[in-house]
């Protein structure tokens, strides 16, 4: 069972959640995977993701590929979900650490999957980690970036049909990083206030 175990509402009015499962469980309108640029889906979340959701994921993403090309950081591709519980699921490629301009592409990359779940309507949104697995981003500055961009993004629209944004994770390190990055959010602006709705099981 996923557990909610931080939350927070920006100023703008999304609840941002860190929550500690699996995102393949979600019952959100989209979940993200952390993809590569040709989305071959074969380890780690994106193997977790087309496994659990069927063939008609990497299907369409081979559809995708042979029509737009390699997915860039800033563009990410989209496909439905199979027997997944979201309707959709977005394909985002995250930065190699080490292959420069890192914090720029990973920002990016955020705010493309944001902007993409506008586009598909989406009110609710599971993201993991991206670019903090096999591509080696450092958990720690990922999470600031996350939280940052993500304020940044809704901070800059006027309106947002996307209400609630989980951060979905699965290692302790991970989720310490997260947690870390939302307090420290809080204690610096007034952009992030306590929810009081109650935490746990969802």
């Amino acid at each position: 069972m996923n557990v909610v175990l931080k939350e927070f509402k920006l100023k703008t009015g999304q609840l941002i959640q860190v929550v500690e499962g699996d995102i393949t469980e979600e019952s959100v309108d989209a979940i993200v995977n952390a993809a590569n640029s040709h989305l071959q889906h074969g380890a780690g979340v994106a193997g977790a993701i087309s496994r659990k959701g069927g063939p008609v994921i990497q299907s369409e993403s081979d559809q995708w590929v042979e029509l737009h090309g390699p997915v860039s950081h800033d563009q990410p591709a989209w496909t439905s979900a199979g027997s997944l519980k979201a309707s959709y699921v977005i394909h985002a490629v995250g930065p190699v650490w080490g292959e420069g301009a890192e914090a720029e592409k990973l920002s990016s990359a955020i705010i493309g999957v944001l902007r993409k779940a506008e586009e598909l309507k989406c009110k609710s949104l599971a993201i993991p980690a991206i670019s903090t697995g096999i591509f080696g981003f450092p958990k720690d500055q990922a999470a600031k970036i996350f939280v940052k961009s993500m304020k940044d993004y809704f901070s800059g629209i006027r309106t947002s049909e996307l209400k609630r944004i989980r951060l979905t994770l699965i290692d302790q390190e991970t989720i310490s990083a997260f947690n870390d990055a939302l307090d420290e959010m809080q204690k610096f602006t007034d952009k992030l206030v306590p929810d009081d709705s109650p935490i746990g099981p969802t």
